[in-house]
């Protein structure tokens, strides 16, 4: 099996194909996520805390981008974040934290054009179950995306080690090297690699290259205030309304017993 590598994708100040409106989702959506992380008082369901403080912080860009615009139908599968962040993106998506159910679930389903997402990161790319359903979705030209982090230091490699090269065929698997702390560059990327999905044409492995000192959410305000779409007035505006909504929710909640 073969992949095919790209440079790593950037945004770029002077040029856009997305839309304003997009760009403004993108921002409000990750903010949404990390009040929701920042959140102290989650709510316990079935004795465990719904909310990981700091499972999505730093991973905002990643998550936002390849799974903001998935259809009913699409599934994510995951074993990284509390499906509340997810529901929070997008909550049409079905989710799953079970990667091999994710991964037969993408064979029983592929007629039907609808999408497997799979995220992963660190050591857990390198486990069987991982491997093994990169290599199903490869030999069964399957519409899955594989999201996997890594740090910059530790990418070098790390997706041709993953994909082992089957004997008698040989099945090309699309893999692309992203910014992750640069939503606008993971969207553009994973708008492409749905496309590409959705035609029929296979599974793409996106690698989400993060560096420990960016903050994606920072990056995002300050490129929107550089288009002049976001005023620091704003963005206070929106972090008080996600506050609010996050205390209302609280104190709906159902107590745990």
């Amino acid at each position: 099996m073969t992949t095919h590598k790209q440079e790593p994708a950037f945004a770029d100040d002077s040029f856009s194909l997305i839309s304003n409106q997009k760009l403004l989702a993108l921002f409000s959506t990750m903010l949404h996520c990390r009040r929701i992380a920042e959140s102290s008082l989650a709510p316990l369901e079935n004795g465990r805390s719904k909310v990981s403080g700091s499972s999505i912080v730093g991973h905002e860009a990643a998550a936002v981008g390849v799974t903001i615009d998935l259809l009913p139908g699409d599934t994510v599968a995951h074993n990284l974040w509390p499906d509340v962040i997810l529901k929070a993106i997008n909550p049409s998506v079905s989710i799953t934290s079970d990667i091999p159910l994710g991964s037969r679930s993408a064979v029983a389903r592929k007629q039907s054009r609808h999408l497997t997402i799979l995220f992963s990161s660190g050591k857990r790319t390198r486990q069987a179950r991982w491997k093994k359903a990169l290599n199903r979705a490869a030999e069964r030209n399957l519409p899955m995306i594989f999201v996997s982090f890594n740090r910059h230091e530790d990418c070098i490699g790390s997706i041709d080690a993953q994909i082992t090269r089957p004997k008698s065929k040989g099945y090309a698997l699309p893999s692309i090297n992203v910014d992750g702390n640069d939503v606008v560059a993971v969207y553009r990327v994973a708008v492409e690699s749905i496309a590409h999905a959705r035609k029929d044409h296979g599974p793409t492995l996106i690698e989400c290259v993060v560096a420990d000192s960016g903050d994606p959410l920072q990056n995002m305000e300050k490129y929107l205030i550089r288009k002049g779409l976001v005023t620091r007035k704003l963005n206070g505006s929106l972090a008080s309304r996600y506050t609010r909504e996050l205390q209302n929710w609280e104190l709906s909640a159902p107590t745990p017993r």
